[in-house]
């Protein structure tokens, strides 16, 4: 029909309803809010992460958040016994004052807790009592090196899923209106264009780039004929490389990298965790120590002070020289220095261990002691401690006999002291670090062949098409453009790039090489690593286990010699100078028990960690190696086959798709 019939106001009521659609679905797009961001971010990454966990290990993490605990026990401890802060945030984020400007103002309400000020007359004067287990919580949700851990595993996640965004459908729209005045010196012309595009491209794994653009123009004059008219027009394009640049092995590395290196991720993070609750363990039974070297100061301090009196009262009477009471009394200055340096060093680790929990350094706890009486009367220990009767020595040889030097015996190893070609296998197969090792050697592979990929030509088949027309006021009195495929335009374009010049891309060729090599020497400066760390462990197990035989054994001869020199001393048979070396070789054997007991502990500890079989939960609590559940053939069967594979399952199929 005519313009002067009934379709054209049609045409036009439907352009608008079709532009304002277009601006309704951008605008609602558009509108969202920053919470629903950041949810849609923690829900992608969530899906990422226990896909990537049940690569790695199996399993997934239950309980993963990167979201601060709103009501941690640093916040309680900085509330309940009015602590000084500098800033609100020095309580946590679900404290600090946002700024006015703030974009999501949920992200504080959602962790938003309750004033603990009610609480503060009940517990202002009680100090938390801290056991080991709940110190590993307490660590898994207060320690800032912790939190920093999860993030970085959370931010891999999120670079994952940039990658994969490069190959879903990429949608944009735009809507423009523009009024304009024509003020010529023949007629003017006024009149508004009404501009919507939508746009839509995507990459495939083959190389291959598809793009569409759908434009939808009205013109309308606002004076002379105010004529109006709708531009309808659509372009394609499709690029396919053909040799340098395609195919999935190339065009897929980045996702495929990104994709590892969240499995990389998580590996370190749960080797990270084992080493952190080892070191936990470690600090907790450090303070413990310590606090046990106080008591021991003390009792000697006690113990030196009354034989002071003793021999003061004996030099009074006449029984004992002027100088020997003067020895006791310089031996009384030294354990009273003793006892103040001891209960120093004791708030000073036990500062240090607030802090690597993440606690204020000036927060009033304490540990429970009942782990160290645990710890010693355990019955991993006990035949250590025992006296047993063949150590007495009733038969002496003579003094000109040769001496026989008696090796350790590891017919009272502990559990842990497994052989040492043994714990070396199982460190193999299970260590995370050496996991990732192996695996960077492939990414280097592919690297090289990426690089090797960039030195070809490149050969580029380009096809479009561009259908219909656009409008603007100088055609707003035209027909309605339409959309016809025998008056579109059609272009086919192949490209060719010749390798004249590959300086830059033969030398990365060149790197890529090196780069292999390097991740080579890194697997084995690794492995030798491992070796090193389980054979130091197992000698130090052996050490302290000897230690703690040793060391008891002293406890018992100190004793003893203090028990005897009492009794010489107050028959006259002795001096004051040996009563007090006596006592000041109990209180050191003492000391040296504790530290051999101790030290045995963290080296189970740490061999377990070194072996790669402590497992941590999301809450910081582990679960203990039973060496007897453990099948070591199985072990040494996959390590053969691994070695004849020359890498783990995940990386031949990695190689394979290659």
């Amino acid at each position: 029909m005519t313009k002067s019939g009934y379709t054209k106001p049609h045409i036009v009521t439907s352009s608008i309803c079709g532009l304002s659609l277009l601006s309704v679905v951008g605008l609602s797009t558009g509108c969202r809010s920053p919470q629903s961001y950041r949810t849609e971010a923690d829900t992608v990454t969530g899906e990422i992460l226990d896909e990537s966990w049940q690569k790695a290990l199996g399993r997934t993490e239950e309980g993963f958040t990167i979201e601060p605990a709103s009501d941690s026990l640093r916040r309680k401890l900085l509330m309940d016994q009015n602590l000084p802060m500098r800033s609100k945030a020095s309580a946590g984020s679900s404290d600090d004052d946002p700024i006015e400007q703030w974009p999501d103002i949920s992200y504080f309400e959602d962790r938003a807790t309750q004033d603990s000020q009610s609480q503060l007359d009940d517990s202002k004067s009680r100090i938390p009592t801290i056991a080991l287990i709940e110190a590993l919580e307490i660590a898994a949700t207060n320690s800032r090196l912790y939190q920093s851990q999860k993030e970085t595993v959370y931010q891999t996640a999120l670079r994952l899923d940039l990658e994969r965004d490069d190959f879903r459908h990429t949608w944009s729209g735009m809507v423009d209106s523009v009024l304009s005045s024509s003020l010529g010196s023949g007629s003017e012309t006024n009149g508004v264009v009404n501009q919507s595009s939508l746009d839509v491209s995507k990459r495939f794994k083959n190389g291959s780039q598809f793009m569409g653009l759908l434009a939808v123009d009205l013109a309308k004059l606002l004076n002379g004929s105010r004529g109006s008219s709708m531009g309808l027009s659509v372009d394609t394009s499709l690029s396919i490389p053909l040799l340098r640049g395609s195919g999935k092995f190339v065009v897929t590395e980045p996702l495929k990298q990104a994709e590892r290196d969240v499995v990389y991720a998580i590996y370190e993070f749960e080797r990270f965790k084992r080493t952190f609750a080892v070191q936990i363990a470690s600090d907790y039974l450090t303070v413990l120590q310590q606090l046990d070297r106080v008591d021991n100061a003390v009792e000697n301090y006690e113990r030196v002070v009354s034989s002071t009196r003793r021999a003061r009262r004996l030099a009074d009477a006449g029984r004992l020289p002027e100088i020997q009471v003067d020895q006791s009394v310089q031996d009384e200055l030294r354990a009273r220095n003793s006892w103040i340096s001891a209960v120093q060093g004791a708030e000073q680790v036990l500062d240090r261990f607030k802090i690597t929990l993440g606690l204020p350094p000036d927060a009033k706890i304490q540990l429970d002691p009942a782990e160290f009486e645990v710890l010693l009367q355990s019955k991993r220990y006990e035949r250590y401690l025992e006296h047993s009767p063949n150590d007495t020595l009733t038969d002496v040889p003579p003094a000109d006999a040769p001496v026989v030097l008696v090796p350790p015996s590891i017919e009272d190893a502990g559990p842990m002291e497994l052989h040492e070609s043994d714990a070396i296998l199982i460190a193999l197969v299970n260590r995370l670090d050496l996991r990732v090792a192996v695996g960077e050697i492939v990414d280097a592979q592919r690297s090289v062949a990426i690089a090797a990929d960039n030195l070809r030509a490149d050969i580029t088949l380009l096809g479009s098409a561009s259908l219909g027309e656009s409008r603007s006021l100088s055609s707003a009195d035209l027909d309605d453009a339409q959309v016809r495929t025998d008056r579109g335009f059609y272009s086919l374009l192949l490209g060719i790039d010749l390798p004249f010049e590959r300086t830059a891309e033969r030398n990365s060729y060149r790197n890529s090489l090196i780069s292999y090599e390097q991740t080579i020497r890194r697997l084995q400066d690794i492995e030798d690593s491992v070796k090193f760390d389980i054979r130091s462990d197992l000698r130090s197990l052996l050490e302290s286990r000897e230690s703690i035989k040793i060391q008891a054994e002293s406890v018992r001869v100190a004793q003893r010699r203090v028990d005897s020199t009492n009794l010489f001393l107050q028959a006259g048979r002795a001096e004051i100078r040996d009563l007090l070396e006596s006592q000041n070789a109990l209180n050191s054997a003492q000391d040296a028990l504790t530290n051999a007991v101790v030290s045995y502990r963290i080296g189970e500890l740490e061999l377990q960690r070194d072996l790669g079989v402590l497992e941590v939960d999301s809450n910081g609590l582990w679960t203990e190696f039973n060496p007897q559940e453990y099948d070591i053939e199985e072990t040494k069967s996959l390590i053969q086959f691994l070695s004849e594979q020359g890498d783990s399952v995940a990386d031949r199929t990695t190689r394979d798709e290659g």
